[in-house]
């Protein structure tokens, strides 16, 4: 497909407010126009053609002013006919220009959305609040597992991408309305909301999609906050690599007692690569920041974290002093025991976190042992492509897996794509592990695996093999 002469930050703004067609190749921008306009307003309209014949290929891209106009015009006119004789046309929201992702979006992701509301809400609150925008299937509050208490978060869903989009335009700015990512696609709805993919209702913060937060939204600049004295419980973590809350989350959970995870977004709703992380103590925020700061993720990238003034008092000597505490127990424990044995209550009232050991690779596929590697100078006898979603794992972990099955020679990740070839000295130790790792998830990362195309030179030696 030939590159659109729109540099990509105008199609994504605002998100999800270009629309992919699939129609006949008759179909011509006029008559698009024609039948899109009473939608809203339309800022532009691309019928991609064949370079040579100038002819139609039969796709369009349709871009509005805003999101709800493109939503609803999809609910409208998808499977309608916009001419005498032509077939049905296919309507979709296009994915961003920036995702790595090649299909385009589907309806149930742009359906919940997730918001920032008072702790004195209740779901009614949140369901009559909202219910203003469109029909509700479920309106949830996000709660502490311990103490039931509400935690200030939750999520909506629509039954309509027209009515999330319109909730996030038209809801007033302080619950900062945003498009929640969905979980993984076997999860159903009941399962989004109370399943036990983790042990709390925060484990499942959304991965927050293009949104912005508004003018009125908290905006943390590390250069104006960050004292080389400053020990608090909100960090600021930084990435030149993309990430998402969804991993940002994920890694800095690892740790307990994270109340709070919000990316930092410009005007526009792009991300400005930093996250604001909360504990809900001071101890394990100095354990995240000593043992995350300059940790690779994805690889190749070192996370830089600092602390930033979470507005809390620490001027007095007393407080000076029971900071200085936990933050010297803590340190301890960092450079000491990478395991995190248990520590001691502090004078400052904080209890220190045990840090539990999770597994290091964590999924529901049941994987055999470890098997040696083959020897380095083996033949490949089969190569497995693998897709990532939503980024790729570390070699080791992949290594750790794939060798499970025998036999393994190499793991290779494609940079900058989030695809990667398995070797294999052997095609039956190949075929074992695409058939138990295809669709699944590892460390919350789901992957496809494959057979991959052989290399000329492999393929032409399978021939003489034969």
């Amino acid at each position: 497909m030939e590159d659109y002469n729109r540099p990509s930050s105008y199609l994504d703004e605002p998100p999800n407010s270009r629309l992919f067609l699939v129609t006949s190749k008759s179909i011509t921008e006029d008559i698009i126009r024609e039948h899109f306009s009473p939608f809203g307003e339309i800022q532009d309209i691309w019928v991609v053609k064949d370079k040579q014949t100038k002819e139609s290929k039969g796709v369009s891209f349709v871009k509005f002013a805003k999101s709800s106009q493109a939503c609803t015009a999809m609910e409208e006119m998808h499977g309608r006919c916009l001419a005498e004789g032509t077939k049905p046309i296919k309507v979709f929201i296009a994915q961003s220009r920036s995702s790595g992702s090649h299909r385009d979006v589907e309806d149930e992701e742009l359906t919940r959305i997730f918001v920032m509301i008072p702790k004195t809400f209740t779901e009614e609150d949140l369901k009559e609040t909202f219910k203003a925008y469109g029909d509700i299937e479920y309106a949830i509050i996000i709660k502490n597992k311990t103490t039931g208490e509400s935690k200030g978060l939750g999520y909506v869903r629509y039954h309509k991408p027209s009515q999330a989009a319109t909730a996030i335009e038209n809801c007033d700015k302080t619950f900062r309305a945003i498009l929640a990512e969905p979980r993984t696609k076997n999860a159903s709805a009941e399962n989004e909301c109370f399943g036990n993919s983790r042990s709390d209702h925060a484990a499942s913060e959304p991965c927050l999609s293009g949104y912005p937060f508004g003018a009125e939204s908290s905006s943390y600049t590390p250069g104006d906050v960050w004292n080389s004295d400053l020990i608090t419980r909100c960090l600021m973590v930084s990435s030149r690599a993309a990430v998402t809350q969804e991993q940002v989350f994920g890694l800095f959970d690892l740790i307990p007692g994270m109340d709070y995870c919000e990316m930092q977004r410009d005007q526009y709703g792009f991300s400005k690569g930093q996250a604001m992380i909360r504990y809900s103590n001071l101890g394990s925020a100095v354990y995240a920041k000593e043992k995350l700061n300059g940790f690779e993720y994805p690889p190749g990238n070192r996370l830089s974290v600092t602390y930033i003034d979470d507005g809390e008092d620490r001027t007095s000597p007393v407080g000076k002093m029971a900071m200085q505490l936990v933050a010297a127990q803590m340190m301890s424990m960092v450079w000491n025991g990478p395991s995190g044995p248990q520590l001691m209550k502090t004078t400052a009232g904080y209890a220190a976190p045990s840090v539990p050991q999770k597994p290091r690779v964590q999924t529901d596929v049941a994987l055999p042992s470890h098997k040696k590697l083959a020897p380095p100078d083996s033949v490949v006898k089969e190569r497995l492509f693998v897709i990532f979603n939503p980024a790729p794992l570390p070699v080791d972990i992949l290594e750790d897996v794939f060798c499970r099955f025998g036999s393994l020679l190499e793991v290779y990740l494609v940079p900058g794509r989030n695809v990667g070839y398995v070797k294999y000295a052997d095609r039956k130790h190949a075929s074992d592990a695409m058939a138990a790792l295809h669709g699944k998830v590892v460390n919350g990362v789901k992957m496809k695996v494959m057979l991959a195309d052989p290399p000329k030179e492999e393929s032409h030696k399978r021939q003489r093999t034969y």
